[in-house]
Order: C-alpha cells, then structure tokens, then sequence
C-alpha cells in the first residue's frame, strides 16, 4: 500500500447509489418543531465549526511533514457518480445531496489496522450508533432521529498496533436542512448527543486550528477531546457535516489518544464528503 496521506482525491467506480425515499411528513413536522430550538442552539453551539477541503496541506494538523505520527491511509478515492447526477457542493444540487453510496465515502482503514468484526464498512442498526451513546441520551436520541428522518447509518472501525481503537459512522438524512437541523439542535446546542459515553467530560479541542480567512470552506468539523483528568481511556471524538450527511469519527486508547492521528482522521473523512 502506498502512503499517500493527503493525495488529490480522484475518482473510481464504486457500488450503486441508494435511492432517495421522499422525506416521510413527520419529518416535515419535525423540521418546523425544531426551528426555534435550531436558531436559539445555532449561537450556543460550541466546537470550531469550520470545513477543511480547501485547506494547504502544511494547513492540516498532522500532515505536514512524516514521520509525525500519522497512520499511512490508502488514496482517497471518491466513488463514481449516476450519470448527470452533480457532487454536494456543485451549484446544480441546491439540497447538497450525496448521490453516491454513503457506504462508499467512509475512509477505509489504514496500514496496520485490524478491522473491527462488527463495523465493517457496512449498513448498521440505529441501536449500533446509539451505543455511542450514554443510556440517558438514547431515548431522546431515538426520538429524535426519527424525528429528522435518518435514512441510513454506515459505519466502520478499526484497531491499530499501537491500541488506538477507531469508529466511523456516516449519517445520512433526506436534505441538508434537516441534517443541520439535527447537527445544531440535538448533537450540539441541546446536549443530548454532544458528548459520547467514551468521553463524558469532553470539551472543544484547543489543538484544532480555526480555517484561514475567506477560505470558503464547506464541510464543518466540531472536535472534542477528552481533557485531564481522564479514566483508563482517553477519547477524542468529532462531528464531520456535509451537505445532507453528518459523520461521528470516535478515536479511543488507553493512557491517551495521539492527537496528529485523530486529526488526520477526521480531516480525510471531511475530504471524502466534500
């Protein structure tokens, strides 16, 4: 496998995309239910909420120069799109819909890792990504997702050598607005989700660099870690958005997690959705 962190996305074929089902109408409900909380929890929202596709590569925490503790990623390789069916970002997809396959932009893991036997790249349960969760969220959480009408959770993990376990989970809803509804009310301005049961304690990341100005940037990354003092584990967890897609990417070690590998992480899983 060749190294090849941070290399120009290029595009491949890929499985066929899942067909959009029409937004069931409580979900609609859901989304004039949660308009208020959504623009009182926008300006209460903590984490940098910032893109990173158009960062320089010496603008990426841990991918500046080698030998710096980053994991060694296969090339980022975007699937192949339906014929006429535009990017999320591409001006022609106004709801900035993912048309490929979601199970397709999950990063694959890098040299080293031993797969994770449940979370294989794979659809998975709504129950499998609450498990993130403390039990006292889960009811609300459970709601809530059916509230904004989640379409599909994909999810993969990985354990590298040197004990670091990672997890991946792409969310996929039916349009960008409600996937922001669900990011600014319920993961971050409520609370109900904005911690992880690995890391109750978590705070922003201080580590994380705020974008350079007038970088345009468009997928949004909200990152936390786990301060001190922390139990037999320390983890780092963070918020990927995209359009109509939100991403949870979880990074947990015993006595510490690297922080130039999570970042690294989350900052290609970013790339793959924009």
């Amino acid at each position: 496998m060749t190294e090849q962190t941070a290399s120009p996305v290029s595009t491949a074929a890929g499985p066929a995309p899942v067909q959009a089902p029409r937004p069931p109408r409580r979900a609609l409900r859901a989304v004039g239910r949660w308009a208020v909380a959504v623009a009182v929890f926008a300006g209460l929202g903590t984490g940098a909420a910032y893109g990173v596709s158009g960062m320089e590569r010496t603008d990426l925490p841990g991918l500046s120069t080698r030998g710096d503790g980053r994991w060694d990623y296969p090339r980022l390789t975007l699937p192949a799109l339906p014929s006429g069916s535009p990017r999320p970002f591409n001006p022609e997809n106004a709801g900035e819909i993912h048309h490929a396959d979601l199970r397709a932009l999950l990063l694959r893991a890098p040299a080293g890792a031993t797969p994770d036997k449940e979370l294989t790249g794979g659809w998975v349960s709504t129950e499998r990504y609450l498990s993130e969760y403390t039990a006292e969220q889960r009811d609300a959480l459970t709601v809530l997702l059916d509230d904004f009408a989640v379409r599909h959770i994909a999810a993969r993990g990985w354990t590298m050598p040197d004990g670091t376990v990672s997890r991946i989970y792409l969310l996929r809803f039916p349009s960008s607005g409600l996937a922001s509804g669900f990011k600014l009310g319920v993961l971050l301005g409520s609370g109900v989700g904005g911690t992880v049961a690995a890391a109750p304690g978590a705070e922003p990341d201080p580590s994380w660099p705020e974008p350079p100005p007038g970088s345009g940037m468009l997928v949004g990354s909200d990152v936390y870690a786990e301060p001190e003092p922390y139990g037999p584990t320390q983890a780092r967890h963070a918020y990927v958005a995209a359009g109509d897609t939100i991403g949870l990417v979880v990074h947990e070690r015993k006595g510490g997690t690297p922080v130039v590998p999570f970042h690294q992480t989350v900052v290609l899983q970013g790339q793959l959705l924009g």
